[in-house]
């Protein structure tokens, strides 16, 4: 391959293209290297070291979205309605990760294919580079929607946080299939139809009633011991009779 000029930039769009198709574990240096048309010593030379590198990449991509969305985050906490201001805090989460889709090479889509197969991959080196990049951030918002929902637990509101994420990643890597799905009547790469859907099914879903508060409700592991009684019970005789 001919060498380009602005060998960094080549180093982190080679590295990004890899670690999205074929995870952070199995990409090598030397993978990366030849991917950019550099050798080993320019990758080692501009980031130290593979984590160094799926660092920056994270950083470029991020700080800008993060920084967005803490200024929506700012205004959406001034509406006064809670109905409407919960609804402004979920989409100055979810606004940024489609209208950064277009800021770098390659888009938002390959970006979070990436962080996708870098959350599946269970790399603890990855775990502490997504802590450091996303974490003050998104305890910032679920602190803004504990306020607007203060009759919910926290641990509720972290799982229904948790759903959000993955829904904005599969979005956003596979637009194609609400097209396929819906034949033809969505359009999937209708980003701004998508961030609507996003907005209301997140509210809705935050909204309703924690599963441990149900009139009547109990935990599962004291539901559960009831039905284990019967089980038992219902073996003993079994035994017997045979």
């Amino acid at each position: 391959m001919t060498r380009n000029p602005n060998m960094r930039e080549a180093i982190l769009s080679a590295a990004e293209i890899l670690f999205s198709t074929k995870g952070f574990n199995a990409v090598s240096i030397r993978d990366i290297a030849l991917e950019a048309g550099a050798n080993a010593g320019s990758v080692t030379y501009h980031f130290k070291s593979k984590d160094g590198l799926l660092l920056e990449i994270y950083k470029r991509h991020c700080g800008p979205m993060n920084k967005r969305r803490i200024e929506l985050l700012v205004a959406a906490k001034r509406v006064r309605d809670v109905q409407d201001r919960l609804e402004a805090i979920v989409r100055a989460y979810v606004q940024p990760a489609f209208s950064s889709s277009s800021d770098l090479a390659g888009g938002g889509a390959r970006f979070t294919r990436l962080r996708a197969v870098m959350s599946a991959e269970g790399n603890a080196v990855v775990g502490r580079i997504i802590a450091e990049i996303f974490d003050d951030t998104t305890n910032a918002f679920i602190e803004a929607i504990e306020q607007s929902l203060p009759h919910l637990p926290r641990k509720t509101l972290v799982w229904r946080s948790q759903f959000l994420l993955g829904a904005l990643y599969y979005t956003l890597v596979n637009p194609e299939r609400v097209t396929r799905l819906s034949r033809g009547e969505a359009d999937g790469a209708d980003m701004a139809e998508a961030i609507e859907q996003l907005v209301s099914a997140t509210v809705a879903s935050l909204q309703a009633p924690d599963v441990n508060h149900f009139p009547g409700s109990q935990p599962a592991s004291a539901a559960a011991a009831p039905a284990k009684a019967v089980n038992r019970k219902n073996a003993r005789t079994d035994s017997s009779t045979k």
